[in-house]
């Protein structure tokens, strides 16, 4: 059964390392939506920073700029875009990449779904092009085997898209109390750690491509491992969770 819509205050969290040459679109391409703007800088480079600083300032009526002393990692920034949102009082959050790989036009269709679910995150599943590079195509299946095992389900079809609208009431008390992947690791981390707190899973199928600016921070070697290593977290704290993982699959 469909929830009825409600009054969602929805905010935008774009995390930010090193795309100095990408943001400035991704922004232009956001602002028409008229949506509150979180802006975290993770530590990038005087250059990328001057260019955000210049961005917050000229358009300061909805974009706020927060600012990361050093480099953490992707789910640092979000982390920290997920604290600002919630002591502003926002009740749901648009996470998106900063490279312009997504694709924006899809926003109104990711919040007009969450309206009718608040209580579920929404979560893009990817529709790539011929850009997409394999080994990352084939590195995304495995994990999503993975999530699947971690999950006893099918319900999230992707764990990797960083186009993803969050119901903060969920996420608050999750990154309370869990130390959430701070890095490459952290969307897949945190999605199945909501579906095991009972967040309902709805994919969206959205364009990806790769990248506007060329810039990945994704590292083959080093970030597969430690995807990997969540991965192996995740299954061995799922096995206490099994009753209850069943259960739900049956419902």
């Amino acid at each position: 059964m469909l929830e009825h819509k409600y009054a969602m205050k929805p905010c935008i969290i774009i995390p930010v390392y090193n795309h100095e040459h990408a943001i400035a679109q991704v922004i232009a391409n956001i602002k028409a939506y008229g949506i509150p703007c979180l802006l975290v800088n993770d530590g990038s480079s005087a250059a990328c920073s001057a260019v955000l600083e210049a961005c917050a300032r000229q358009e300061a009526g909805w974009l706020t700029l927060i600012n990361r002393a050093e480099n953490g990692g992707k789910g640092a920034a979000v982390i920290d875009g997920f604290n600002a949102a919630l002591d502003l009082g926002y009740t749901h959050a648009l996470q998106i990449d900063a490279d312009g790989q997504h694709n924006t036009n899809d926003i109104p269709r990711f919040l007009d779904v969450g309206k009718l679910h608040p209580k579920a995150m929404i979560l893009g599943q990817p529709v790539f092009d011929a850009s997409v590079p394999k080994n990352r195509l084939y590195g995304r299946r495995v994990t999503n085997v993975w999530i699947a095992i971690n999950t006893w389900s099918s319900a999230i079809a992707d764990g990797m898209c960083g186009f993803r609208l969050y119901p903060l009431a969920a996420v608050d008390p999750l990154i309370s109390a869990t130390q959430i992947g701070r890095g490459m690791d952290f969307d897949v981390d945190i999605v199945v750690r909501l579906y095991w707190q009972g967040v309902e899973a709805i994919n969206m199928p959205t364009a990806v491509r790769y990248p506007l600016d060329g810039v990945s921070h994704f590292r083959l070697w080093q970030d597969n491992v430690k995807i990997s290593k969540i991965h192996a977290r995740l299954f061995f704290a799922m096995l206490l969770r099994i009753p209850q993982l069943i259960l739900r699959r049956w419902r």
